[in-house]
């Protein structure tokens, strides 16, 4: 049976992106459509800064055809905020919003946005409520099991944002006190899919990063969804990966050495159309590590990358790769 947000049909059981924080940009979702991802999120935007015209909150609202199905995520401190921020996120034409209840980062948790809603229920299902209202668009939430060990309260939250008309709920299987530290528990994710008065889909996030594990936990935790972050950076295929264990029971070849350059290759174009010559290519600086996890000696390669600010020098040296470690593979 197909998972369903509003009238989006994600098809059987969807592989989302999660939205990470200078890192889901337009150039690094372009190689995770590619990579087979079936649903994708902005970086988190500031709902103060879309009110405020900053710059770096209205770039952020930059959406795709290719992208789509995509979604705007917001975070803020303030109900009202977060209902005009909803307004100026609708006119970018994605396909949903969602909300942040969930990032655990200081200057976000510590300023009453995020997870930090997480102490305060009524306002979170007040603020969600105001968000509902103020567009057409499916809105959907993202947050944590509870702020600490002592308050998982993320089953009252489930049944409480339901009500007001979210229409699907992705739980990162931590508090907000483990940051991203330990292991996700997925239990009371389980839990919440078992309840029988919910009924939008549930997606689970934290600690996927193989095929196996997600066939694993799609059995033993009943998700509708995974959502995937930390593991899909540098490494795109995580998707079409985890696709095919699915499909057919058989783990797949990891990329070859040529589908790494060229997805580094690609994100690098990206990133240069979308951001300039310069940020572009300063922002890629922290993707090449990723993409070339695991080849021998590879430092001085990446030293080379991260210095380097002439762009025809870069796709010199991402070249000089494919041939040196293609003609050491032969």
């Amino acid at each position: 049976m197909s998972v369903k947000i509003g009238n989006i049909d994600l098809g059987d059981f969807p592989l989302l992106l999660a939205p990470m924080e200078d890192v889901s940009d337009p150039p690094f979702r372009y190689v995770c459509k590619q990579g087979g991802a079936d649903m994708m999120y902005t970086e988190f935007i500031s709902s103060e800064g879309l009110i405020r015209s900053a710059a770096k909150s209205r770039q952020k609202l930059d959406v795709f055809e290719y992208e789509r199905p995509i979604g705007i995520q917001i975070f803020g401190s303030d109900i009202e905020s977060m209902r005009e921020a909803t307004e100026i996120a609708t006119l970018a034409k994605p396909d949903l919003i969602d909300i942040n209840y969930g990032c655990p980062v200081k200057n976000v948790a510590c300023r009453g946005a995020g997870a930090s809603l997480l102490q305060d229920i009524d306002k979170m299902v007040k603020m969600t409520e105001a968000v509902v209202k103020a567009t057409h668009l499916p809105v959907t939430v993202k947050t944590r099991l509870g702020w600490d060990d002592n308050t998982k309260n993320v089953y009252e939250v489930a049944e409480r944002l339901q009500d007001i008309g979210i229409q699907a709920l992705t739980i990162h299987g931590r508090t907000r006190a483990q940051l991203y530290k330990g292991e996700a528990d997925w239990t009371l994710i389980r839990e919440i899919k078992r309840n029988p008065r919910i009924k939008i889909p549930i997606f689970g996030n934290g600690d996927v990063d193989s095929p196996i594990k997600a066939a694993n936990w799609r059995l033993e935790y009943e998700v509708d969804g995974i959502m995937i972050g930390r593991a899909a950076i540098g490494y795109p295929w995580i998707f079409r990966e985890i696709k095919h264990f699915f499909e057919t029971g058989e783990l797949m070849d990891g990329p070859t050495l040529e589908e790494r350059v060229l997805a580094c290759r690609t994100h690098l174009t990206k990133s240069i159309e979308w951001k300039g010559p310069k940020t572009g290519v300063f922002e890629m600086r922290r993707h090449y590590a990723n993409y070339f996890k695991g080849l021998p000696d590879f430092k001085p390669y990446r030293m080379q990358l991260v210095k380097e600010e002439n762009i025809e020098v870069i796709y010199q040296l991402l070249d000089e790769i494919s041939e040196k470690y293609l003609f050491a593979e032969l």
